[in-house]
């Protein structure tokens, strides 16, 4: 499967957010695939300089509980190792989409830089979600699971991605 949908969550929303789970999803026109799930410890996303943003940690407060829950129970994964494991996930000719041109694949290319990586895919292959969507309102999202979480809304979003290619007819 060529294709990946990455979903962060994030306490910013500038390029250097810092990042606090981590989603995705493989996928091709039949459907999805291979899955990829991280949480990383907040503080440590904020040492090596990634910032957070009042806003959105307000924003945070007022989620459901379940999303806010999955970021603050359970296992996390070092910053590092973290980006060393999604790097083996995404193979160098896959596409990558993010929701929005300029957040999460941005900010994860921020985040390999910072730690002296090179970027997994090809610049040509960064592909934005949401262009897509807003310009296909008529095809409606189905979500799964617990909304801003990052592997389900990833999964939501590779099929609803799935769904406008099928009935748009555009290639995948």
């Amino acid at each position: 499967m060529k294709n990946i949908m990455v979903d962060l969550e994030t306490m910013g929303q500038g390029r250097n957010a810092a990042i606090v789970a981590i989603g995705a999803v493989k996928f091709n026109a039949e459907g999805t695939g291979e899955t990829f799930y991280a949480k990383i410890d907040l503080k440590e996303a904020v040492s090596f300089g990634m910032e957070m943003d009042p806003d959105t940690v307000i924003w945070w407060l007022k989620q459901d509980d379940a999303a806010r829950k999955e970021l603050t129970d359970g296992k996390t994964i070092p910053l590092l190792e973290v980006m060393e494991m999604l790097e083996r996930y995404i193979s160098e000719d896959s596409v990558v989409w993010g929701n929005g041109s300029d957040f999460d694949n941005v900010i994860l290319g921020e985040m390999w830089k910072s730690l002296g990586m090179e970027i997994p895919w090809k610049f040509w292959n960064s592909q934005c979600y949401r262009t897509i969507k807003n310009t296909n309102r008529d095809v409606k999202m189905t979500r799964k699971g617990t909304h801003h979480n990052a592997l389900d809304d990833a999964i939501s979003q590779a099929e609803h991605l799935i769904e406008i290619a099928k009935r748009k007819n555009i290639a995948l």
